[in-house]
């Protein structure tokens, strides 16, 4: 199922005999191990050897050192040095800080530091409010880690969460023009990282958590929603929720199907998953079925934690019990969040017919995509080297953008919804291979902000 992609691309530069065949003999060898050749340039050439810069995608670390060692297995050819272009993309970091005003002379300086800046820090001590006009705050978002819960990682500590969360400042930027800056916390107490949160939020006119395990980011977010006077947002939660609803209502538009029809199964009910079917229950799906690694979430289980006892109180009114084979009988619509390779043909072919499959787990997903599509209506995934690509840069850029341009204190579902039916909306004519936009499409984030930012005032906050 997977292909080489640019998460692991090589660079390799070699020298080779100067014969006519040079070229085609690389990439051959290349291709024989299952590389992708993406650039070929040649960087010197001589009567004795020539020397070439070959750029391929590979699968893995493994796969890429394959490929380097089927180039020197080449009659004549030396591999002089292998770069890895993911790690070069990295080298001193993402970003970087660059002032807004000029600083060249000594007026500048008088207005934008000592004697000048007294006067803005008395303006603000008289008036805190005017932070958000003078300062930063009006612009800027903290991206707030514990390392806990890092992509499909797992728990690998704040150092190791930093590149995440240098590319998600920069991608607010790049779509939203969200100033946003790495907050990676040392410390996975629930009270501390509640404690410093609280205490850096008056720099920020917004707090995104990010990569905060379950069910531990349930209770941070809670409490600094009712702490803090800037919206709290929780991106593995609600991100995930506002893109995948925006799917769905596109989704069931190609299949005909109405949601208050459709019985849908969400695999996977930690933050992801549940904030999926809290964003959705007020549509009035016909029923939702939670499943996790004990089976169908249900009231007579005695395994339930505060967030799964809500769940089982507001979902499967059947009170069904059993496995996620047993949940997807007939199920219009799976979502899952969850783990790899969960099931396969027989349990699709349970499902109710033109179903809607949604496998998120990245990077492998629960189901091989091409079994599915024997059997789905509409498939989308959280890959990128599929359609339909379920990306939380959908989502969370425009509704920063929103909710900063509005000056919002809190977040509400509202918002959330109205960002999902923005999204969904920039696709006009829907089909199988196209329920969400483009992630580079710019229109998204504006319409996303435009959305937030109308719920906000709507609902004064």
């Amino acid at each position: 199922m997977a292909v080489p992609g640019p998460g692991y691309t090589i660079t390799a530069r070699v020298s080779a005999p100067p014969s006519v065949s040079a070229a085609g003999d690389l990439a051959a060898a290349i291709g024989r191990v299952g590389g992708v050749v993406t650039a070929f340039d040649v960087v010197d050439a001589g009567p004795d050897s020539i020397v070439i810069d070959i750029s391929c995608n590979a699968l893995n670390e493994e796969h890429a050192q394959e490929i380097t060692a089927a180039l020197g297995a080449l009659p004549g050819v030396a591999v002089r040095k292998v770069s890895d272009r993911t790690f070069l993309v990295h080298l001193g970091g993402k970003l970087e800080v660059t002032p807004k005003v000029s600083l060249r002379t000594r007026d500048d300086l008088s207005r934008a530091y000592t004697p000048g800046v007294a006067r803005i820090c008395r303006a603000i001590a008289a008036n805190p409010e005017d932070a958000r006009r003078l300062t930063i705050k009006r612009n800027t978002v903290a991206v707030v880690t514990d390392g806990s819960a890092v992509l499909g990682l797992g728990n690998i500590g704040a150092a190791a969460a930093m590149p995440v969360m240098e590319g998600k400042a920069a991608l607010f930027k790049r779509f939203a023009g969200v100033d946003a800056w790495p907050v990676v916390l040392d410390t996975q107490d629930t009270e501390e990282i509640i404690r410093t949160v609280q205490a850096i939020a008056p720099a920020y006119g917004g707090i995104n958590l990010e990569d905060i395990a379950a069910p531990r980011c349930f209770e941070i977010e809670a409490r600094l929603r009712e702490a803090l006077d800037i919206p709290v947002f929780h991106d593995d939660q609600h991100g995930t929720a506002i893109v995948v609803l925006a799917a769905l209502r596109n989704a069931l538009r190609v299949t005909g199907k109405p949601l208050s029809d459709c019985k849908i199964v969400v695999c996977g009910v930690g933050a992801a998953g549940s904030a999926i079917i809290r964003l959705m229950l007020p549509e009035r799906p016909g029923d939702v079925l939670a499943v996790d690694v004990a089976g169908i979430v249900h009231p007579e289980r005695d395994d339930l934690d505060p967030n799964l006892a809500w769940i089982a109180e507001h979902t499967n009114s059947a009170r069904k019990t059993g496995t996620l084979a047993d949940a997807m009988v007939g199920a219009d619509v799976f979502i899952g969040v969850s783990a790899p390779n969960l099931f396969g043909a027989d349990e699709l072919a349970t499902m109710a017919p033109n179903p809607v499959v949604f496998a998120l787990a990245n990077p492998d997903p629960e189901v091989d995509p091409m079994i599915a599509q024997r059997y789905a209506s509409v498939i989308a995934t959280g890959r990128s080297d599929y359609p339909n690509q379920i990306n939380n840069v959908l989502a969370f850029p425009g509704v920063f953008r929103g909710l900063l341009d509005a000056q919002a204190r809190i977040i509400t579902d509202e918002m959330l919804r109205a960002a999902a039916a923005a999204i969904a909306s920039v696709v006009t004519d829907p089909n199988p291979s196209f329920i969400v936009p483009s992630v580079f499409d710019l229109s998204v984030a504006t319409e996303v902000a435009r959305a937030v930012r109308e719920a906000a005032r709507a609902q004064g906050v």
